[in-house]
């Protein structure tokens, strides 16, 4: 598993219409041969702080979701409704799945 976690943080006005746009992707991100689970999830003490907890079953398929039109929707449409650059971090499954541990 290769697991990717995208950090946003959303401008105050715009987070019921960020958050739309990014279930959409979602829903349709789930119909992908390559993801496992695609979770969004908000921040409780701060709401406009979000994160995509993206798993995918090899590390060549999050270059495969981003060749997807909804993928591509979904960027340019939130684009602007962010308050800061997003930024990933990208991780290896390491329980229950070991198969990334050397």
């Amino acid at each position: 598993m290769f697991i990717v976690h995208v950090h946003v943080e959303v401008k105050p006005d715009f987070v019921e219409a960020f958050k739309k746009a990014t279930l959409d992707n979602a829903r349709a991100s789930l119909h992908e041969p390559g993801i496992a689970r695609f979770d969004v999830i908000q921040q409780i003490d701060i709401p406009t702080r979000f994160a995509l907890v993206e798993v995918y079953w090899t590390p060549e398929d999050p270059g495969r979701h981003k060749e997807t039109p909804h993928y591509q929707k979904w960027r340019d449409t939130v684009e602007t409704m962010m308050a800061a650059p997003r930024r990933s971090t990208k991780y290896l499954n390491c329980f229950p799945d070991d198969s990334g541990w050397a």
